[in-house]
């Protein structure tokens, strides 16, 4: 099993969060990862990513030419980053902040997911990031999705831990929306 994702958003929409996330969980599944965060001018605001493989085998580099899948939390993200994606990819669009006609549904598989939206509802727009993360672990089968719930002890400090029920719950709200 080899997959490589790029996630990508706002700096600020917690895509360095579920990048950090999916690589723990990762680990915890017992699969080799690398997780590369891109830091820069691109943060508050701007257009902020992170690349994660996950793979069975040892993994050559973290860098990803053409991903696999792609965790697109806005427009100028999938602008940027669909024209790379490999054929019959996976492309998880938060479909609150992206119209998700503007997916290239002929060459990759998308899951539009309204993230911020399902986020509203269970009280916190901070958590469309687990909105998105649940709808690609469902949608791609990395591994399974209590992997990365019972990874979220290790990436939320100590002071936020009341906050894992949540986002456990956003998690699975958007398992559930990628499994329809």
């Amino acid at each position: 099993m080899y997959m490589d994702a790029i996630i990508a958003g706002f700096g600020g929409q917690g895509v360095m969060l579920i990048g950090n996330l999916l690589a723990y969980a990762g680990m915890r599944h017992g699969q080799n990862v690398t997780y590369m965060p891109v830091y820069g001018p691109e943060m508050r605001g701007g257009t902020a990513n992170c690349t994660v493989v996950v793979s069975d085998e040892e993994i050559g580099s973290p860098i990803i030419r053409s991903p696999l899948s792609l965790i697109i939390m806005n427009r100028p993200s999938l602008d940027k980053f669909q024209p790379r994606m490999q054929n019959n990819g996976v492309l998880v669009i938060n479909s609150s902040l992206v119209d998700q006609e503007l997916a290239d549904k002929d060459r990759v598989k998308c899951v539009a997911v309204p993230a911020n939206d399902i986020a509203d509802k269970l009280g916190n727009t901070r958590m469309a990031n687990m909105v998105a993360l649940g709808a690609y672990v469902q949608a791609t089968g990395v591994m399974p999705l209590q992997t990365v719930i019972d990874s979220l002890e290790n990436v939320i400090s100590a002071h936020y831990s009341h906050l894992i029920p949540k986002n456990a719950e956003a998690l699975k709200a958007g398992a559930e929306i990628a499994a329809q």
